[in-house]
């Protein structure tokens, strides 16, 4: 049985034009990156299928960029799939930020432990993430069984967060990559991931 996990991450919001650090915060998509989806949208940039299921984080940004690439679609909500919380840090640049003690702590240590105050820790975020992939992976598990009898392929379209997508493919495909930061795709972008008798056999990017 074959089937597609397609993860796409959400549209530019302010705290990307503004280069803050942000997750938790519910912030809305910007002006600029709302039209830059229309545009990529009309494009045929986004994979689809009649056999699609949907789902985003519940986050604002999410729900504004699966209504906009897709319309009006039931949808379900994985919330460990959210961004990584900075805390205190949240909505503040690194201008801002870099004089504080705090924050040098934070950016210059090697552990995966240390956290910015009230924020998430490199290894809380892993965890978090790593379940909440494993929570779709069940899904399009499900999902591809309730349309096996059919003769149908699968497709499960996520809607989600930057880093998210970087800590699944690096869950996914460990060491293809030595910098976290090259799985990164563009606001508006992301992988399809394929998937074989319960397997991932390749992914492409869009």
């Amino acid at each position: 049985m074959k089937s597609e996990i397609v993860l796409i991450r959400h549209g530019i919001t302010e705290g990307n034009e503004r280069r803050m650090y942000y997750g938790s915060t519910n912030v809305s998509l910007s002006p600029r990156g709302k039209r830059l989806l229309e545009k990529q949208r009309d494009e045929g940039l986004y994979p689809t299928s009649e056999n699609a299921q949907y789902f985003t984080t519940g986050m604002l940004r999410t729900e504004q960029s699966l209504r906009i690439i897709y319309g009006e679609q039931e949808h379900r909500i994985i919330e460990d799939l959210r961004e990584m919380a900075f805390g205190e840090f949240e909505m503040r640049t690194y201008e801002e930020l870099n004089s504080i003690p705090e924050y040098q702590r934070w950016i210059t240590a090697e552990d995966l432990e240390t956290a910015p105050p009230g924020g998430e820790s490199i290894r809380s975020f892993t965890q978090r993430i790593r379940r909440g992939f494993d929570e779709l992976k069940v899904q399009n598990e499900l999902y591809m069984l309730k349309l096996r009898n059919q003769q149908k392929e699968a497709m499960t379209i996520c809607v989600c967060h930057g880093g998210v997508i970087s800590g699944i493919m690096d869950y996914v495909w460990p060491g293809e990559y030595k910098n976290f930061f090259e799985w990164i795709p563009d606001p508006g972008h992301g992988y399809v991931l394929y998937v074989e008798d319960g397997s991932f056999t390749g992914y492409r990017r869009f």
